[in-house]
């Protein structure tokens, strides 16, 4: 049986890789299922979806000139009906949503009118920045015995 692209061919699961596995076809010849192409759901390890020795329906996706066959399981699968294209008479809602006003006291908004200004922020994050700084540095010059440490009388 020749293996052509867009055919449908069972095989057996010789070995397992992180990046996919490795499938008998007819004929002895051996193809790839990537990964991406094991299922229709996002796939972190093949070897939860495939065992060795499982016999697999797969679809032929490509032979190149060495002879490479990639293969795929995920295009056989029942696909799920996509969204059916939106036309003018089915865009407008079969529901009526219910109307939209403001609410008198919103919980989930902070009240701002006490709210320190940006300026205010700004002042209060630069005094503690440069309180931090001299402290880092009092340290780190008292352990190299810099110019901040305590000096000895003569």
């Amino acid at each position: 049986m020749s293996i052509e692209v867009g055919s449908v061919v069972e095989g057996v699961v010789t070995g397992i890789t992180n990046f996919g596995a490795f499938v008998e076809l007819p004929g002895g010849k051996v193809g790839l299922i990537h990964i991406s192409e094991v299922a229709d759901v996002y796939v972190r390890d093949v070897k939860d979806f495939l065992k060795e020795q499982d016999k697999v329906k797969v679809k032929v996706l490509t032979v190149d000139e060495r002879g490479k066959i990639g293969l795929s399981i995920k295009q056989l699968q029942e696909q799920k009906p996509a969204a059916a294209p939106v036309s003018a008479s089915s865009a407008a809602p079969s529901y009526r949503p219910a109307p939209r006003r403001a609410p008198a006291n919103d919980f989930r908004r902070p009240n701002r009118v006490n709210a320190p200004s940006f300026e205010d922020k700004l002042s209060k994050f630069l005094k503690d920045s440069d309180e931090r700084l001299t402290d880092l540095k009092k340290n780190t010059d008292s352990k190299r015995g810099g110019r901040g440490g305590a000096r000895r009388a003569e």
